[in-house]
């Protein structure tokens, strides 16, 4: 099947019992719905038995309902307006604790991502980060905050860091000019993605430069043009995209990198320590005893 559940559905329609056909229809008039609903609530929409709505799945090529729904949450997360995820989120949410519920859904994205994020790839990462001539940064939207970060400590680190402002899109394509085969991109973007983040990434990877992407999913357009990636699971809360996990690779990516270039850093911040104190960068906070 391809790899959009949509599609795949579509082209399956003919071939469906009767029960499935109406499964797959209300899918296609009402995904953002059918991807939060359980195999028991999707049977009662449409008045089938539960056990028909896990055959359909199985049907699909799916495991079973949980991975069918996996895939259909993934696929349509980009697809969702801003209205639409509110409304979704809502639903989900119910009467629920707001705190609770957003809290535990943001650990359980940090469990997934450590579960499922390749050593392999992270350690190639970090490899291709310190060997680099010249370090880009993309990140525009809710993952200019991301940007923002990863640009502060790797400038810190590095000599040549430069972070691509989000201007327009032909300016950003200036910034990359001096791009070459020794330089790294790293872009990041999470659902809704970012068209000028992909574009800019595809002008970089036409340049010859090392392109790292940072997101969701193998189904994010950032995924496919990049030739090192990170995933990091993201999801909505509401019409928030939640960054935890995301925030938390590029944590693990400024200490590994800080850990390959040790002495590097550990003389920068001696400087950095005598510069802070003399012009009073921080606050010394006094501690007296009682």
């Amino acid at each position: 099947m391809g790899r959009d559940i949509l599609v795949g559905i579509r082209n399956g329609m003919s071939f469906f019992s009767k029960g499935q056909k109406l499964i797959g229809q209300y899918i296609l008039e009402n995904y953002d719905k059918a991807a939060f609903m359980t195999a028991a609530k999707l049977g009662k929409a449409v008045n089938i038995s539960e056990s028909t709505v896990v055959r359909f799945a199985v049907e699909l090529g799916y495991d079973g309902y949980p991975a069918m729904q996996r895939a259909l949450q993934d696929v349509i997360r980009n697809k969702l307006t801003s209205v639409q995820r509110i409304e979704v989120s809502n639903d989900r949410m119910g009467d629920q604790d707001v705190l609770a519920k957003v809290v535990r859904s943001d650990m359980d994205k940090l469990r997934m991502t450590l579960e499922t994020v390749s050593r392999e790839e992270f350690s190639a990462v970090v490899d291709a980060i310190v060997r680099a001539r010249r370090i880009y940064i993309i990140g525009v939207r809710s993952a200019a905050g991301l940007s923002d970060f990863l640009f502060f400590y790797f400038n810190l680190i590095f000599q040549d860091v430069r972070q691509v402002q989000s201007t327009l899109a032909s300016e950003m394509f200036e910034q990359l000019l001096q791009l070459g085969p020794e330089d790294v991109v790293i872009g990041m973007s999470f659902p809704r993605y970012s068209t000028r983040t992909a574009r800019a990434m595809e002008f970089a990877r036409d340049q010859g430069a090392t392109v790292v992407a940072i997101t969701d999913s193998e189904l994010s357009p950032l995924y496919q043009i990049a030739s090192l990636r990170l995933l990091a699971k993201s999801d909505m809360a509401s019409f928030v995209d939640s960054l935890v996990a995301p925030l938390s690779i590029l944590n693990a990516l400024i200490v590994a990198v800080g850990r390959k270039k040790s002495e590097d850093v550990t003389a920068t911040f001696q400087r950095l320590e005598r510069i802070w104190d003399e012009y009073h960068v921080y606050e010394k906070v006094e501690y007296t005893e009682d």
